[in-house]
């Protein structure tokens, strides 16, 4: 059984989430009711959360830890800066605890594994210390980037500095513009634009490692798991869509539908037309309709054997047969597809469709024999 060793809580890290939790609770709330929230303090909230959550998903996830584009140095900068105010380390140790877990998913070796539980994938990881650090040895590409190490170096005094000094210095210097009083405005500003947005932007990051890992979809790849979730997409710019980003890490996109919610990826696309990203790596079409074709042919199987073993045998033998032919299509259409990527053959935009029908007709099936469980939902 799995037990969580006391004597190795890192104090400071657990001080520093618990204090800004309960500020963020108890009186944020309390000077919120006694003096409101005007449009400039609101302004300079969004603000800061949009950067610090972009930060975070387009600058230390997409950009450092997957490589999955190029950027020059303004977004760098804008990114280590920002990404400093989130207090979720540096792009360094953030970038190795993620290249971890992508590599050990599921396994004792990742940082934040949800076999562990939904708490310890959230935040216990980050409370309590399993083992003497190791040596940070899988981001070396990282160490040759002077920024990155500029950052490594000083993100503590960048979070307080940019975080938490300046949006209270920036509130009390408007106060006279507003008709407000300076102590109390500056107060807001570090309430609302410091604690309350970092409380937000941290909890949001870490239900990507928790909730993403426990509920949503899995149209991908059910040997992880890892879930998709167009919930935490808002919340997270993007992020919530991580059966995809489990399936294809290097895709500068996570949202990879046209109806799916990712501005992370719409803003590294714009920032490309601006010349400051570049060498945006996407996964094809192709490839992605082979892996929802793989995957709903193996929730087939599984749903066929479970139909096998069901004692209502006048609801198992038609929805086995009706399934047989489905995934029998399926798979047709699979091995042509799968041919066809192999032999760099273009396949049309109409095929593509039809096969992408076919792989949702399979999937929806399925999902209506709710009465017949599988091993793995």
């Amino acid at each position: 059984m799995f037990r969580i060793p006391f004597k190795r809580v890192n104090w400071i890290t657990s001080i520093f989430l618990v204090t800004t939790a309960l500020l963020a609770l108890t009186v944020v709330p309390i000077y919120l009711y006694k003096h409101g929230i005007d449009w400039f303090q609101f302004s300079m909230f969004f603000f800061y959360t949009v950067a610090t959550t972009m930060s975070i998903t387009l600058g230390y996830h997409r950009l450092y830890s997957h490589l999955a584009f190029k950027a020059k140095w303004p977004v760098r900068l804008f990114t280590l800066l920002f990404g400093a105010c989130a207090f979720e380390n540096s792009c360094l140790d953030w970038t190795s605890d993620h290249r971890t877990h992508h590599k050990h998913v599921d396994h004792d070796e990742d940082p934040y594994d949800i076999s562990k539980g939904f708490m310890w994938a959230h935040i216990g990881w980050l409370i309590f210390k399993m083992r003497p650090e190791e040596p940070v040895n899988n981001v070396n590409d990282l160490r040759k980037d002077k920024l990155c190490m500029f950052q490594h170096k000083y993100v503590h005094w960048i979070g307080m500095i940019l975080g938490g000094v300046v949006p209270t210095a920036i509130a009390y210097l408007v106060a006279p513009l507003v008709g407000a009083d300076p102590l109390t405005y500056a107060l807001g500003g570090f309430l609302l634009s410091g604690v309350l947005r970092i409380v937000i932007v941290q909890h949001a990051t870490f239900f990507i490692n928790s909730l993403c890992h426990t509920i949503g979809k899995r149209p991908y790849n059910t040997e992880n798991s890892a879930r998709d979730s167009a919930i935490m997409a808002v919340f997270t710019c993007g992020e919530g869509y991580h059966n995809y980003h489990h399936a294809f890490q290097h895709d500068y996109r996570n949202g990879v539908k046209p109806w799916q919610f990712d501005p992370t990826k719409w803003m590294i696309w714009t920032l490309s037309k601006l010349g400051l990203t570049s060498g945006l790596r996407r996964v094809s079409d192709e490839r992605i309709l082979l892996a929802e074709m793989r995957e709903a042919g193996r929730q087939a199987t599984r749903k066929i054997e479970a139909l096998s073993a069901s004692t209502n045998h006048s609801i198992s033998e038609k929805a086995t047969d009706l399934l047989h032919n489905l995934s029998q299509r399926l798979t047709e259409s699979y091995d042509e597809l799968e041919k066809a990527t192999s032999e760099k053959v273009e396949v049309s935009r109409k095929v593509m469709n039809q096969w992408q029908s076919e792989t949702r007709e399979l999937v929806r099936h399925i999902a209506t024999l709710k009465g017949v469980k599988t091993v793995s939902n």
